[in-house]
């Protein structure tokens, strides 16, 4: 008889985030009793993703960071898609995962793609633990990145936004990082293309640029950018959700039939 060499291991799950015992829920090694009373929401945000409690300075950045995500409006096609669905009757778990599901290139994506540009750019660099990246090679990374996308006629991601043309966000993001002396590499790099962009083309940092050079500088990984943006946008998108459901009729018109425009082929009967 042939032997059965499959085995199920009793241990499949395995992590580092947090221990769950009788009456004690233990996260990255701190007593869950203890970081309720003593940190903020944003500092145990921090915690689980980083694996670490960030320092005074760093818990006050990564606090405005979240905060500048929290809402931008009716305007994204995420928080009209939450209050469409919300508008239908759907309860609030399927709204908020309607608004999730729209978030892709166009819309939440320019954050994890311009960490990448920045830390690849910043990481091709050779730094030693005495040494840091002077600011005659940030020029030369930005004027270096400005002359690649310009010369294959793409759009340098962070940079630009449809309805500002200062982001009253990352303009106040920079002012802060700048006020705490938290200037690293990747927030100058940011600053330095800032300034060639606006003057090729009149085109200021938005708040993806600006938090992507932040993320970066606390040390978040690109793939964690997305993730960021959304636990920073979720309180807006309930508010929204709620307010179509408190205020609003329900199955509500977001557009009237003399609005839509039918281009295609003419009916004439059935010949």
């Amino acid at each position: 008889m042939q032997e059965n060499n499959f085995r199920v291991n009793p241990h499949s799950l395995k992590t580092n985030i947090s221990r769950v015992e009788t009456d004690k829920l233990v996260t990255r090694g701190y007593n869950q009793r203890d970081l309720i009373e003593k940190i903020r929401y944003s500092d145990m945000v921090y915690l689980i993703l980083k694996g670490r409690l960030p320092s005074l300075k760093e818990g006050k950045i990564f606090n405005q960071v979240l905060v500048s995500f929290c809402d931008h409006g009716v305007t994204p096609p995420s928080t009209q898609t939450a209050r469409l669905i919300a508008s239908s009757g759907s309860p609030m778990n399927s709204a908020v995962a309607g608004a999730l599901l729209s978030f892709g290139h166009k819309h939440a994506g320019a954050i994890e793609k311009t960490m990448q540009l920045y830390q690849s750019r910043v990481n091709s660099i050779y730094r030693t633990e005495d040494s840091d990246i002077d600011n005659k090679q940030i020029a030369s990374l930005a004027i270096d990145i400005y002359n690649e996308y310009m010369s294959s006629d793409e759009k340098i991601p962070g940079f630009g936004h449809r309805y500002h043309n200062v982001d009253p966000r990352a303009d106040k993001l920079m002012e802060l990082v700048i006020k705490e002396g938290f200037i690293g590499p990747h927030v100058k790099l940011a600053l330095a293309l800032e300034d060639l962009i606006y003057q090729k083309k009149n085109i200021r940092l938005n708040v993806d640029g600006a938090n992507a050079a932040i993320l970066s500088d606390l040390g978040f990984t690109p793939d964690l950018g997305l993730g960021v943006f959304i636990i920073g946008r979720i309180p807006g998108i309930i508010a929204h959700i709620h307010e179509e459901k408190m205020d609003e009729e329900e199955f509500r018109r977001f557009c009237d039939l003399d609005d839509i425009i039918y281009e295609g082929g003419r009916y004439d009967g059935i010949y």
